[in-house]
């Protein structure tokens, strides 16, 4: 996630060749992909650990 941090920092200052800017704008796109994945990931296992202990009423 800080990697995706630093992508964005680096395409927002606007002072980068636009080579360099096509190649981090992949890499932030591969790293968003990574992110989402584990995002998934996370809530898949919490809606599993709900379902294992429902709250009490």
């Amino acid at each position: 996630m800080a990697s995706l941090g630093k992508v964005v920092s680096e395409l927002e200052k606007g002072d980068i060749p636009l080579e360099k800017a096509v190649e981090l704008y992949g890499e932030g796109v591969r790293l968003s992909a990574i992110c989402k994945k584990q995002l998934s990931e996370a809530k898949i296992k919490i809606t599993e650990a709900d379902g294992e202990n429902p709250p009490r009423k």
